[in-house]
């Protein structure tokens, strides 16, 4: 996995660039979105309309934890690998567990053990027993598992995380095939800025192929990240791609992104439509404040981020979600038709406002890029920023009005 930076932010950390990974000849624009799926496939999308989702959709996260159960790792080493399982050989698959870890007490390498929650019930693996199915699915990208904590956990709770995290890297990279790529180390700390830093530093010391910044988005305020991310780049490389996960909302994003993060899993879009909602927030700055893009003050539900497609009031609405929006969701069909597939529970409602909610986030993220290339990606963050502070305080007023 190699990382090229190609445009810099002279005010912040942010920055774009191509990740190349591997044999593949898998390539990567940053800062990017890796796809929410459940082991290798979008909930909702079905593989055939993938590729009309959203050019740069081509990165898919899995996480390793899923397959600890069905399909197993030996199905997955008899299919060849999770690509030809799913059948996306075109697609990059990320390994990084998203579900919340805890590591046991740290001894000698067979002693080690990793908590997670599953549908059966509280499960512990050993590092051999993950980089097992790590192997099997022959992912692009790979991260080590991290041992989480709260953001309001003792300063030795901290230190430990720490510990444990950096014993399980190192099992891992022992652990690993011949050949395989690297995997990302993960950082952890709690709350903590001394133990992020020191994290950093011992993970940047090992040998892996990237970051994998774990922990975040259990309970630290904007504040906090802020300098919790600041300890952490200030100690690694610049020449290695760096990924965070726990973090959805856009304005996390943004805060992330101009601290230097080029890769994001996010079940930003998943959640929404899974709550009957739409994206509708404005993505391009100078429209707005010129006043040439149309808001959706008046939508039934409607944030000026998102509507409530489920509302009475868009029963008879026969126009798309976004009129400027290209997907294929807003081409084809109309808020009429999703608010009687969402209110008559037909699975399509989901698909449908899946695709919407996926391509808008994906053009959130082209719009981060085009930013970054085009040197104002401080003016586009401080905009942003204004808005979801209006819309929070309730001050924003429609353009219509």
């Amino acid at each position: 996995m190699k990382l090229v930076v190609r445009y810099r932010c002279g005010e912040c950390r942010a920055r774009a660039g191509l990740l190349y990974l591997g044999n593949r000849s898998h390539v990567l624009e940053t800062p990017c979105l890796l796809l929410c799926t459940r082991k290798g496939l979008p909930t909702f999308i079905p593989p055939d309309l993938l590729p009309s989702i959203h050019p740069d959709a081509l990165a898919l996260h899995a996480s390793p934890l899923h397959f600890f159960d069905s399909p197993s790792a030996k199905t997955l080493a008899s299919a060849g690998g999770l690509h030809k399982l799913i059948s996306l050989p075109g697609y990059t698959v990320a390994a990084i567990a998203r579900d919340f870890v805890c590591i046991a007490e740290h001894g000698s390498s067979n002693k080690i053990g990793a908590s997670f929650q599953t549908p059966f019930g509280r499960r512990t693996v050993k590092p051999v027993d993950y980089m097992d199915v790590i192997n099997a699915m022959q992912p692009d990208i790979w991260a080590s598992l991290p041992d989480e904590v709260p953001s309001w956990v003792t300063h030795k709770r901290n230190k430990q995380s720490v510990e444990r995290t950096l014993n399980w890297l190192d099992s891992c990279i022992s652990l690993k095939k011949d050949g395989m790529e690297s995997g990302l180390g993960c950082i952890v700390g709690g709350n903590s800025v001394e133990e992020r830093g020191f994290c950093a530093q011992e993970v940047a010391k090992r040998d892996v192929s990237g970051f994998c910044l774990s922990g975040f988005g259990l309970g630290e305020s904007a504040e906090e990240r802020g300098l919790l991310l600041e300890a952490i780049m200030k100690n690694l490389p610049d020449e290695k791609a760096r990924q965070i996960s726990g973090l959805d909302l856009p304005e996390e994003v943004l805060q992330a992104v101009s601290a230097g993060i080029d890769v994001f899993d996010s079940t930003y879009p998943h959640s929404l439509t899974m709550s009957g909602l739409a994206m509708v927030f404005p993505l391009d700055m100078e429209e707005c404040l010129s006043g040439r893009t149309s808001e959706n003050a008046n939508d039934v539900g409607s944030d000026f981020t998102k509507i409530n497609l489920r509302a009475v009031a868009y029963r008879n609405d026969t126009s798309p979600i976004l009129e400027s929006c290209r997907c294929y969701t807003c081409s084809k069909h109309t808020k009429a038709y999703i608010n009687h597939l969402l209110n008559t529970h037909e699975m399509l409602a989901q698909t449908l406002l899946d695709i919407h909610n996926t391509h808008h986030y994906m053009n959130f993220f082209q719009a981060i890029r085009n930013a970054i290339q085009g040197g104002y990606f401080a003016d586009f963050k401080a905009w942003f920023a204004s808005r979801r502070q209006a819309v929070n305080e309730g001050i924003l007023v429609s353009s219509a009005a």
